[in-house]
């Protein structure tokens, strides 16, 4: 039984049993999301599972074979990532609310739009856009990107891969309008900085509930286990033995 970091969808998970399937020796290859580990079954032994964990390595997923101390760790690991995923979010919603309901609530309330265009340029308020989005981008959303570009680059990208595109297109497209408007025509210069940002809120508060029910799924798994019968009773030639 190993331990897998870093997946984050279904992908990832046919992406790492095709790579245990590939390495010579193993029979039978599971990875199971939620629980975020693999168990292998191989005709070798130690030599074998170096194999398999360089395998998963080169998946680019972290692993390392299960044992109780690891198991502690794993443990005191999810905890940390769901409290880090707590407070990158809570910062993200903080940037990313006021960018959202100034850029959006012109669409909603258009008079809204021409009080702000009246009351100060309105490039200050791209500039003051920029801000907010990098913000988020570079602060709770740094993880999308050192995680989903080496994917990409690997050939292998994955949600974050995804994120770090979508958010880092819209990011960058409105950055060139708002310091280098006039290399575009005037019908494009248009902004989306609060869709960058609210991408990556969205999708770190995704990650903070998919943490929990990953913990919650754990929990239930432990219980389980602790309803195993430890000892049976056997009845050998005519007699009652406790095994």
């Amino acid at each position: 039984t190993i331990d897998i970091e870093g997946m984050t969808c279904a992908s990832c998970v046919a992406r790492v049993e095709g790579a245990l399937k590939a390495v010579p020796g193993v029979t039978e290859a599971v990875v199971n999301l939620a629980t975020e580990r693999a168990t292998v079954e191989l005709l070798s032994g130690d030599a074998g599972l170096v194999a398999v964990e360089a395998a998963i390595a080169k998946a680019g997923y972290p692993a390392h074979r299960v044992t109780e101390q690891t198991t502690q760790t794993h443990e005191q690991t999810k905890a940390r990532e769901i409290d880090d995923l707590k407070r990158d979010l809570l910062i993200a919603s903080v940037l990313t609310l006021p960018l959202f309901v100034l850029e959006m609530g012109g669409h909603l309330y258009p008079p809204m739009h021409l009080w702000l265009h009246g009351l100060v340029p309105y490039t200050w308020f791209y500039i003051f856009y920029f801000a907010l989005a990098t913000g988020v981008l570079f602060g709770p959303g740094r993880r999308f990107f050192t995680k989903g570009f080496p994917a990409l680059l690997r050939g292998t990208p994955d949600m974050n891969s995804l994120v770090a595109v979508g958010a880092g297109a819209a990011y960058l497209y409105s950055t060139v309008v708002t310091f280098a408007p006039n290399i575009l025509p005037a019908t494009a210069r248009n902004i989306y900085f609060e869709a960058a940002a609210v991408i990556v809120t969205l999708i770190l508060l995704g990650r903070l509930l998919e943490a929990r029910a990953k913990g919650r799924t754990s929990d239930a798994i432990k219980r389980l286990v602790g309803l195993q019968a430890k000892s049976a009773r056997v009845l050998r030639n005519g007699e009652t033995v406790d095994l």
